[in-house]
């Protein structure tokens, strides 16, 4: 196989150690065909991509996945340090954890369940789908040519349905158990770095706070708060003499929803970029200190946030923050930014193949849509590298000027390189090549690296 282009393999190199000689050019060869191959991103679709349909031992290709040993724990700590090193080489972290479905068919795969689908539901009608559960960690970091903050995955886990561990006999993991841990082996990762991670509502769970902030460098989160959250003043300082456990908590204050109602609350206006689609939207908080206490789960220090807007068209809500020394326009500003996951998510979708996998081996699941998603950090890593070196494409027309590359860019560039190499593959001993015009090896081009 010939080398793979200079950008290409200076970045799959921290990755070789994990792989043994003999699997690494498969995994190189799959890699590339995933990212050319358009449509469903089976291994069947990588050969035929990289031109390898009538490989009779297609087999080895398939073993790489479902048999062959190597650590996708350990791929994702690599690509964490890569990003970090490139993107956010000092300064605070912030990540964004969520989960999101793979909808999938089937009775041969295991660890599928039947889950509400968000994308689908509404308050009216509820749908449901057969699906698989995956839970991502992606990091948010600020790409410069794309003048954007973008949330690039990699570590996701597969989170079974309560079905797979009660027919084998095992104690299910809800999903604050699987962030917890998710969020503990980051810790692990990065012990000297600052972390705050931000979440949806569904992990606004005193178990899951109190875990962290006992780490032994705590790990903050920013979260949705209830407005009718229990909350309470600081324990009083304990007098001496006194018998008994000490107090976790002072007197209770007033819930959110009273301080959103009362017309003594005093409300600050401040600004907010990228809220809802808007730029410089303003917005009117109130922000304080509270310990959030819930019988027989315990008590966490935080600061809340509460929010509403003066154009009145979304609803008051509430922000919680485990650093009580975060400012608000901090704290708001880093929930803002969670909702660069879900672009991600329909990114992978779009131009990964994310839900066209085919395969029902568990080894096999469990590494295809970790893979998957982990590509779209590595073509943001190859497009930056492409931008430093000023290759980075840029689609134009007519009647659409872009000021700024976005992923579909990105990975269109990337394949402008790619495809060259992959056809030297088929093309290298032959001597005779006809040559074609420029003006349509321009249009071909364009249209393959754009395909989704």
């Amino acid at each position: 196989m010939l080398p793979l282009p200079p950008d290409m393999l200076a970045l799959l190199m921290p990755f070789a150690p994990l792989f043994s000689q003999t699997v690494l050019p498969h995994v190189q060869l799959l890699l590339v065909g995933a990212l050319l191959a358009p449509g469903k991103r089976t291994v069947t679709a990588a050969l035929r991509a990289m031109g390898l349909a009538h490989e009779r031992g297609f087999q080895t290709y398939h073993r790489v996945l479902n048999r062959a040993r190597w650590s996708s724990r350990q791929a994702a700590a690599i690509l964490l340090r890569l990003l970090v090193d490139v993107f956010v080489p000092t300064g605070p972290l912030l990540v964004g954890i969520d989960e999101t479905l793979e909808r999938r068919k089937g009775k041969r795969i295991a660890a599928k369940g039947i889950y509400r689908d968000a994308a689908r539901s509404s308050k009216e009608y509820l749908t449901k789908v057969s699906a698989l559960r995956w839970i991502t960690l992606m990091l948010l970091a600020p790409i410069p040519w794309a003048q954007a903050v973008w949330a690039l995955p990699f570590l996701t886990v597969l989170a079974p349905s309560a079905r797979y561990h009660q027919v084998r006999g095992q104690r299910h993991k809800t999903l604050t158990v699987w962030a917890r841990q998710m969020l503990g082996q980051l810790r692990r990762w990065l012990p000297e770095r600052e972390i705050v991670a931000v979440a949806d509502n569904q992990y606004a769970v005193l178990a899951l706070l109190a875990h962290c902030v006992a780490l032994p460098r705590p790990l903050h989160i920013v979260t949705r708060l209830r407005l009718d959250a229990g909350l309470y003043a600081p324990a009083p300082p304990r007098e001496p003499g006194t018998i008994g456990r000490p107090a976790v908590k002072g007197k209770r204050l007033p819930k959110l929803e009273h301080v959103l109602s009362d017309p003594r609350t005093v409300w600050r206006r401040t600004l907010v970029a990228r809220w809802d689609r808007h730029r410089n939207r303003p917005i009117e908080i109130v922000s304080d200190t509270a310990v959030w206490y819930r019988s027989g789960e315990g008590a966490v220090p935080i600061r809340w946030v509460l929010i509403r807007d003066p154009w009145d068209p979304f609803r008051p809500q509430a922000l919680l923050c485990t650093d009580v020394n975060a400012t608000p326009e901090q704290i708001v500003g880093w929930f803002v930014h969670r909702w660069r996951l879900e672009t991600t998510y329909e990114e992978v979708r779009a131009h990964l193949g994310v839900e066209t996998q085919r395969q029902w081996n568990e080894l096999a699941i469990a590494r295809t849509t970790p893979v998957l998603m982990g590509l779209f950090s590595l073509v943001t890593l190859l497009a930056h590298r492409q931008h430093a070196r000023g290759a980075l494409w840029v689609r134009q027309a007519a009647w659409y000027v872009k000021d700024r590359p976005t992923f579909s860019d990105a990975i269109a560039s990337v394949r402008r390189e790619l495809w060259p190499w992959a056809l030297s593959l088929r093309c290298a001993a032959e001597e005779d090549r006809e040559k074609l015009p420029l003006l349509l090896l321009e249009r071909f081009a364009d249209t393959l690296c754009y395909a989704a």
